[in-house]
């Protein structure tokens, strides 16, 4: 059965297609009106390019070939952020603040859940060139914003923010094998084994990292959190970003989970998740990744999100749908023909039949033009 698909890969039919397109339009004119320059990065790339700055959290899910041109490796994109960074270092170059937004499909070696496939329409934003809260805010709001645009309610938006473990695991003089097994952990909500992981970690950084999978909840949760975690710098900076947060979105249904570490390796400051109702996993990610661009010739301050359009357009109400108008052939009366363009225009669906066919199995046409008096007039096409 060679027309088989291979597994997590699979068609969008039309009444899909047409969701993800119309979402696909909706988000970006969203994006557009607020300063976000729509780019259109390649397929493939050299893979050192894909994978810059992503490093070990792409590299097993980028597929891989050799070109024929040039015989260097080179990869499908994963993800089109990495891609983002080069164009705003390398090609753009502004020196202030750049703001992009992309769509496009990616493909993954393996599905990032069981419900996810493996080519997703990835739509996302990025902010380059501003290191202040504020720009994280931007972002947030933005997706925030995308989500209203499209009549999908987020019913929560969980901040964490990365730089406290990291301060942590410095401070505790953490070996970067150990580093790695405490971050599986702390993601995994593992507490008897995080306790055993830090059993000869000394006070009172062990009391910290086994205090964070215990700071989740609301704005409440900050406060918590800078009592009982150590006075160090970064974390202090890192509490008081997330605060300012919460403090400037009251309207936004933020929570707090400091084990929330997805991206570790990748982010350096706040990375959040939205979810909505009656979807397991996370429905779009983001968060801080200062610096992507350094191998492009410039670390600039970055910060965005993204998310799977594939999946969002099944969780989308389908809404009432468009019915189409059924024409004869106009090929022979221009009168026909100028009202069919007419319709059109207007944006109407109109499907004119081609000689000898008889009915459209293609839109459903729930209308139809009919000739009445020497006037062409829409009727209800009724049914049998």
């Amino acid at each position: 059965m060679n027309w088989l698909l291979p597994e997590y890969i699979a068609d969008a039919l039309p009444a899909e297609a047409a969701r993800i397109e119309r979402l696909r339009r909706t988000v970006l004119d969203h994006f557009r009106v607020r300063g976000y320059e729509f780019v259109m990065p390649p397929m493939l790339e050299y893979l050192e390019s894909l994978l810059t700055g992503a490093g070990q959290d792409l590299q097993l899910r980028t597929f891989k070939l050799v070109d024929q041109l040039s015989g260097r490796t080179m990869g499908v994109r994963a993800d089109i952020t990495p891609q983002a960074a080069r164009i705003d270092a390398h090609l753009l170059n502004h020196q202030g603040v750049t703001r992009l937004s992309y769509c496009g499909s990616v493909l993954h070696t393996l599905p990032a859940s069981v419900s996810a496939g493996r080519e997703p329409v990835q739509i996302g934003a990025e902010l380059y060139g501003y290191a202040g809260i504020e720009a994280d805010l931007d972002i947030i709001r933005l997706m925030a914003g995308a989500f209203e645009s499209i009549k999908l309610p987020i019913s929560r938006i969980d901040l964490s923010h990365v730089g406290i473990f990291r301060a942590l695991a410095e401070a505790a003089g953490l070996a970067q094998e150990d580093e790695n097994a405490v971050l599986a952990l702390l993601q995994a909500k593992d507490v008897p084994g995080l306790a055993e992981a830090c059993g000869n970690v000394a006070s009172p950084w062990r009391e910290a990292l086994l205090a964070l999978p215990q700071l989740y909840g609301g704005s409440e949760v900050v406060a918590r959190a800078t009592a009982v975690l150590p006075d160090l710098p970064a974390i202090a900076a890192a509490l008081d970003g997330l605060k300012h947060i919460f403090d400037a979105a009251p309207d936004l249904p933020f929570s707090v989970d400091l084990s929330d570490l997805r991206g570790y390796h990748y982010h350096n400051g706040v990375v959040f998740a939205a979810y909505c109702p009656g979807y397991p996993a996370a429905i779009a990610l983001g968060g801080r990744y200062d610096g992507a661009g350094k191998t492009f010739g410039r670390a600039r301050p970055a910060t965005g999100f993204s998310m799977d359009l594939r999946e969002v357009a099944r969780m989308v109400p389908v809404g009432k749908l468009v019915g189409a108008i059924l024409a004869p052939n106009a090929d022979h009366n221009k009168l026909l023909a100028a009202h069919i363009a007419a319709l059109r225009e207007q944006g109407e669906i109109v499907v004119e039949l081609l000689p000898g066919e008889t009915a459209c199995e293609g839109p459903l046409c729930d209308r139809k033009l009919a000739q009445v008096g020497g006037h062409w007039i829409i009727e209800a096409i009724q049914e049998d």
